[in-house]
């Protein structure tokens, strides 16, 4: 065996991921190009682990295989071992996955592939305990030695699947969109409903955020109260549950249970952002005070524990933390045993019991309790005979008390790089919670946090970056970058009536088409004409955890269209929900977003302009209202240079217009007229 000299190169990377394997005896090198040339010059085989620091087992497979030296022994004398934060490099990550997919059927993280020295995939899969992994390797570097051509043909044909992957079939483009498209692709989704417990009908159970928010937007606007019925259960179910932290406030990543009652404990910004804005909405919908408690507890989880006094949001706190013994274990920080309970809420702990379960119900594993409800607050005060009121004072005592004492625990780790597309959705969670809730401060964190951008990330040439950390960004934009800042610069005009917004917005979404759009595919790519190609160029179209980048920048394209009118604007937006019909109907619930943005060429979809020196107090009266098929507009002085507040505007008047397509109705005075005319159907 020859012996290399130790060259862990990750010291010099800015990812908690890539940092949390730094001393690893493996020597690992980050994804570039000069790592991509060193395997070639050498010809070696790559092996490229992926994973992201709030991964459970990723965590797991770093202790068993990457800090042994017998594995790093293997790895480091037959390949060229490469580690990748994937929340760094989503678009390493999706061509990879995509290959998993095709090998194994499955995929998830860890991710390991053996690939050529030109990157191209021949093998690989998700977590492999220690033997597996030696001996695999092993098989594989020698296959390599002895008969290399059999893995340059198998690599050629998997090159084929992945190129394949990436078409998207032809749709009959000519039809056009029609209300009743909805109704066998409700009839069809609704298959797959939990009626019992909420969300879809299988564990693990992801929360879908795009999901609910499309079916409660279709639900208001068509009257379907069997359908509302349905999301707001599931609103209720998911907040009672253990994927929502009862003392902190925030949601972890999955539940492994079909009763949200265990879950994956990592909590990621991009789901509460994505929470936040949901339950916002739902507030806005029905008044509901629990979903006004759900968001304003996870915003005060966000300011404690993920926001950067730079006004920029962090993006993960990990699953795993320190237990009693030092070591790392999975859910240690969130967990109770009765014993502790009893002690900390004395004569309260029957009742506190009886509203979070401490009980077979509420039981995990070993003596572990994860808190989860069943019962509503009025149906508690009943059965304990006890004021409302009064319940509602011990429950914030009970987690004032359980704060303190769990805030004595180890804290689980937190990756504190600030990705560009998750903070745009925060920063359009903390807007939709001001409209929602009214609350000064929450508009004050969107501004600081989009004043953030426009310095930090925002780059002269009008290109964004990716990510940044330490004040350091050096990974190039990509389109979920670009969709999502425009989509919260758009709602953040709506809010402010600052121009500077609607005015970025437009560029960047220049910017996109001219370095992201195929005019031939007529959709957009995931990474940009400027970056290095990998073996395949990704188009991302299914709405999964985050919606995909495409139906983002579809539904900003008829947003922008509104404000400039711009047709060609409008024509892409339409001929991209075209392309994407026929994986709509066939699978509607990965394509919600773009649901949503057929509601808005089927249904009637409103402009709604506010002039007058008092727009901006009329304007947040309105946004308190759920407005989901609506966009707004205004000015608060003359203002000609815009189509929809031109020659609009009367000194010394409030004027509020209601327009569809540009063609406005005669202006009236209140918000209360306004609603009158706005009608859903």
């Amino acid at each position: 065996m020859n012996h290399h000299k130790h060259t862990n190169t990750l010291i010099k990377e800015n990812s908690p991921y890539l940092l949390q394997h730094a001393h690893n005896p493996v020597n690992w090198y980050p994804w570039n190009n000069e790592t991509l040339e060193l395997a070639k010059a050498e010809n070696k085989l790559l092996i490229i682990s992926i994973g992201y620091a709030a991964c459970h087992w990723c965590h797991v497979m770093e202790e068993e295989s990457f800090e042994d030296e017998s594995v790093s022994e293997i790895m480091n004398a037959g390949y060229i071992n490469i580690k990748v934060d994937r929340e760094e490099r989503p678009d390493v990550d999706q061509v990879y996955m995509n290959a998993i997919q095709l090998m194994t059927g499955r995929g998830g993280w860890p991710m390991n592939v053996v690939a050529l020295p030109d990157g191209r995939p021949v093998w690989g899969g998700t977590y492999f305990r220690k033997d597996q992994w030696k001996s695999s390797l092993a098989q594989l570097a020698d296959l390599y030695e002895k008969d290399p051509e059999k893995m340059y043909e198998y690599a050629a044909k998997l090159e084929e699947g992945l190129k394949k992957m990436q078409l998207i079939p032809e749709s009959e483009a000519s039809k056009e969109f029609s209300k009743e498209d909805f109704n066998p692709i409700l009839k069809k989704w609704e298959q797959s409903f939990d009626m019992e417990y909420g969300g879809s009908r299988h564990a693990p159970k992801f929360i879908i955020p795009s999901n609910l928010q499309f079916l409660l937007r279709y639900s208001e606007q068509n009257k379907n109260l069997e359908l509302k019925k349905y999301v707001l259960h599931s609103l209720d179910k998911i907040s009672y549950g253990g994927i929502y932290d009862p003392i902190d406030g925030g949601f972890s990543r999955y539940s492994v249970d079909v009763r949200w009652h265990v879950p994956h404990f990592e909590k990621m910004l991009y789901d509460n952002a994505q929470l936040v804005s949901l339950y916002s909405q739902a507030y806005s919908d029905t008044k509901n005070n629990w979903y006004r408690e759900v968001v304003k507890q996870s915003l005060q989880f966000i300011k404690e524990n993920l926001s950067d006094p730079t006004g920029a949001f962090y993006s993960s706190l990990d699953a795993d933390s320190l237990n009693s013994e030092g070591k790392l274990e999975e859910g240690v920080f969130y967990s109770w045993e009765k014993s502790e309970l009893k002690k900390l809420l004395k004569d309260d702990f029957e009742l506190f019991s009886d509203y979070y379960n401490i009980n077979s119900f509420g039981k995990w594993e070993d003596e572990k309790y994860v808190l989860i409800r069943t019962q509503s607050n009025s149906e508690i005060s009943q059965k304990h005979q006890i004021r409302e009121e009064e319940l509602l004072q011990k429950k914030k005592n009970w987690r004032d008390i359980l704060k303190e004492y769990r805030n004595k625990r180890d804290k689980p780790r937190l990756d504190d790089k600030q990705i560009t597309s998750w903070n745009a959705l925060m920063l359009t969670g903390y807007l939709d919670a001001f409209k929602a809730f009214n609350i000064p401060e929450y508009l004050e964190t969107a501004l600081k946090n989009a004043n953030f951008i426009l310095k930090n990330i925002l780059q002269p040439d009008g290109s964004l970056h990716h990510s940044i950390k330490n004040g350091e960004s050096r990974i190039n934009g990509y389109l979920e970058d670009y969709a999502f800042v425009i989509a919260a610069f758009l709602n953040l005009y709506q809010v402010t009536l600052d121009k500077k917004w609607l005015e970025t917005s437009k560029e960047l979404a220049e910017y996109s088409i001219q370095h992201f759009y195929d005019n031939k595919v007529e959709l957009f790519y995931f990474t940009s004409d400027e970056d290095q190609p990998l073996i395949t160029r990704n188009i991302d179209t299914t709405d999964n955890v985050i919606p995909s980048s495409n139906s983002v920048m579809a539904k900003n394209l008829f947003i922008l269209s509104k404000y400039f009118e711009n047709g060609d604007f409008l024509k892409m937006s339409k001929n991209m929900l075209s392309k994407i019909s026929g994986q709509i109907n066939d699978y509607p619930q990965g394509h919600s977003n773009w649901l949503d943005l057929k509601l808005n060429f089927t249904n009637t979809f409103y402009e709604i302009v506010v002039t007058g020196e008092n727009a901006v107090e009329i304007i947040n009266e309105l946004n308190s209202s759920y407005l989901p098929n609506t966009i707004i507009d205004g000015t608060v002085k003359e203002d000609n240079s815009q189509p929809l507040t031109k020659n609009r505007f009367k000194t010394g008047e409030d004027l509020i217009y209601v327009c569809t397509d540009g063609t406005c109705q005669l202006p009236v005075h209140s918000v209360r007229e306004c609603l009158k005319l706005i009608k859903y159907l």
